[in-house]
């Protein structure tokens, strides 16, 4: 292989054999899922509209319906505007050219992935950087898990909360009416009060907790791996480009495919910028995501932790003062929707 098709010192180009790593997918399903992903990149034929053969036509072409009278039709008959059919032809070239080049493009890809999954082609690998992807990826599934069980914990303590206050308030309501009991019944109301008030603290200091997990996890992870997900595609672009430029370096060199051979390195080289550029990028977010996510997390424990310990361990004051540390404000009495319950 020449030296204009030789990757980074970072990456390396790798045989697939037949008992590789195809992944955790079985094979025939993983292959129709990338498969899917090569083709949904359609080619971008913009909003103008090609007039050719009665499809994407202009309003000109049709009738108006204060035209037709009785049995007869008048059609109108618009005079094309100067230069107008070259215009048409134009446009109409030009988003052939479009479909062409994707069609060769989605061609080439699934070449190269088929050959990458059956053990018959290589591809370009960097160890290190796949390696952060593959963590990143089961971060996101750990930390999904971890949102989804603090959201059923705020939901059931939500309902915990609820049943606290109506039996408050059925306490309450017994101590007026049973006058022999009205004590027993008052102080049971009071209790019951005072739970609900350091209740309703806890679900707040959860609920921000929960509010800026789903914010890392669905935000800032979630745009990362679009990126990386670019960063892919341009990877498999860059081999099958590079495969079909090294299929044609080993054959005949007649006029035609020196050609041919000049037109294919200029391709290859415009993916190799593509690819190396989204490395680059998928590098740069990896890093700012990490320490993002540590900053985060490491505040985000420090609430969850001492507001659950101060609620269980009954201490109001250091409950309180919980919230105040990380500027979580409650929403006021009679608010139309309690602080817990925020969007999230």
């Amino acid at each position: 292989m020449s030296d204009g098709i030789m990757s980074k010192a970072a990456t390396m180009e790798i045989p697939i054999s037949s008992n590789g790593d195809t992944g955790s997918l079985p094979e025939d399903d993983g292959l129709e899922q990338d498969l899917q992903q090569v083709m949904v990149s359609g080619p971008n034929l913009n909003e103008t509209s090609i007039v050719s053969g009665g499809y994407g036509g202009t309003a000109e072409g049709i009738i108006p319906t204060s035209t037709i009278k009785g049995s007869g039709l008048h059609q109108p008959h618009p005079s094309p505007p100067v230069g107008g059919e070259e215009v048409v032809r134009g446009i109409a070239v030009e988003k052939f050219d479009i479909v062409k080049k994707w069609g060769i493009n989605t061609y080439k890809c699934t070449k190269q992935l088929i050959s990458e999954r059956f053990g018959r082609g290589s591809r370009t690998v960097d160890l290190e950087l796949e390696t952060q992807i593959e963590l990143l990826r089961e971060t996101k599934r750990k930390y999904e898990c971890v949102l989804q069980l603090a959201r059923a914990l705020t939901n059931h303590f939500y309902s915990l909360v609820q049943t606290q206050h109506a039996l408050g308030d059925a306490f309450a309501d017994l101590s007026q009416k049973s006058p022999e009991l009205q004590e027993e019944f008052g102080y049971n109301a009071e209790t019951q009060k005072l739970l609900c008030k350091n209740g309703e603290t806890l679900l707040g200091a959860v609920n921000f907790f929960v509010s800026s997990i789903n914010t890392l996890v669905n935000k800032t992870m979630e745009d990362t791996l679009m990126t990386v997900k670019q960063y892919e595609t341009a990877r498999l672009e860059y081999d099958a480009y590079r495969t079909d430029l090294e299929e044609l370096s080993m054959g005949p060199r007649d006029a035609s495919t020196l050609c041919r051979l000049d037109a294919a390195q200029s391709q290859f080289q415009s993916h190799k910028d593509k690819y190396e550029k989204l490395r680059a990028d998928v590098a740069i977010k990896l890093k700012f995501l990490e320490e993002n996510k540590i900053k985060v997390m490491h505040k985000q424990l420090l609430l969850f932790h001492n507001a659950i310990s101060a609620y269980f361990a009954g201490n109001q004051q250091q409950l309180e003062q919980t919230l105040k540390q990380f500027n979580i404000k409650l929403k006021t009495p009679g608010a139309e929707k309690p602080s817990w319950l925020e969007e999230q």
